[in-house]
């Protein structure tokens, strides 16, 4: 009698056996996972590029040694769903972000993920622009909803306002009913001004402290000696939100003399947020904006390319 044997389904991903440039990114195929308990399998449209990608490439600063996957920004379709799920079904098509750090991922062609961090795609979006939010966007809200907690004319510095969370930031504090000054270079001016920015300081001729002062909350994003100088803008009592924690070490003594606050953030899957994002989008408040995208294959490419505005999007199906 002949036996015959069912084949693994498998898949595409990109995977890395060694820290170092792009180069080091390959297409390889690997078994499909299955969605277990809690868990949604999705099939990936498309993907994006965050800095947290390159500290992870370059020196596995989040994730550790290779071989690894990149990625946590996903939308796509779900093709399955494990036990007890009950917020998705066969059909939806969702994005989120896999969670940060450990559950990097996304550079595949299918992912197994936590159900709830993922929320229903909004139609205004398609796959592409939705792929450029989560992660960036749920920093920007993260730190200045949930951690400075702006509202109706508050006074909110951007710095690294042209950048992916940064011109998410800005849409999301007009949102909020905030007074938003932009920092970024001349050349992304009416960029960033078409976002709503209220004003805009160019960095490369202006320092912050020379343009502007007595702000509620500053959201850093660049590092530098930039945390040390937002102190001395901020009013007692105002906050500095960092996404880069480690820079804020210089500016803990004039923080505290100022009696300015100090945040550190480390972004977090979470579906409060998500909803929240998914709304303002659907409403079309809040717009990503997408740089350029490559098809998954070129994900090399897409790392040595620096996006001049927005987010850098993988495609992958």
């Amino acid at each position: 009698m002949n036996e015959t044997t069912q084949e693994t389904p498998t898949m595409r991903v990109i995977s890395q056996d060694a820290h170092g440039g792009p180069e080091v990114l390959k297409s390889v195929i690997a078994a499909r996972p299955t969605p277990g308990l809690g868990q949604i399998f999705v099939r990936v449209h498309a993907t994006s590029v965050n800095p947290v990608d390159i500290m992870n490439r370059t020196a596995g600063v989040f994730i550790g040694k290779p071989p690894a996957v990149l990625g946590y920004d996903i939308s796509g379709t779900v093709e399955a769903v494990g036990p007890g799920v009950t917020v998705h079904q066969v059909g939806d098509e969702v994005f989120g972000m896999l969670p940060f750090p450990h559950g990097h991922g996304s550079y595949a062609e299918y992912v197994v993920a936590p159900a709830r961090p993922f929320v229903r795609k909004p139609e205004r979006l398609d796959h592409i622009q939705a792929a450029a939010l989560p992660m960036a966007g749920l920093t920007a809200w993260q730190s200045l909803v949930e951690t400075a907690r702006i509202g109706e004319g508050s006074r909110v510095l951007v710095n690294g306002a042209a950048g992916g969370v940064g011109h998410l930031a800005i849409q999301i504090a007009k949102a909020r009913g905030a007074y938003v000054i932009a920092v970024a270079a001349g050349s992304n001016a009416e960029f960033v001004r078409g976002l709503g920015a209220d004003e805009v300081i160019d960095y490369t001729t202006t320092g912050i402290t020379d343009a502007t002062a007595d702000l509620d909350a500053v959201l850093e994003t660049i590092g530098g000696d930039y945390p040390a100088q937002a102190v001395g803008i901020l009013k007692p009592g105002g906050i500095l939100v960092s996404t880069l924690p480690p820079s804020l070490a210089p500016a803990v003594a004039a923080a505290t003399e100022r009696g300015v606050r100090l945040a550190g953030l480390f972004v977090e899957a979470d579906r409060l947020g998500m909803t929240e994002l998914a709304s303002l989008a659907a409403d079309g408040r809040l717009t990503p904006v997408v740089d350029a995208t490559f098809p998954l294959e070129e994900v090399a490419k897409a790392h040595a390319t620096k996006p001049s505005t927005g987010k850098n999007v993988l495609v992958v199906s």
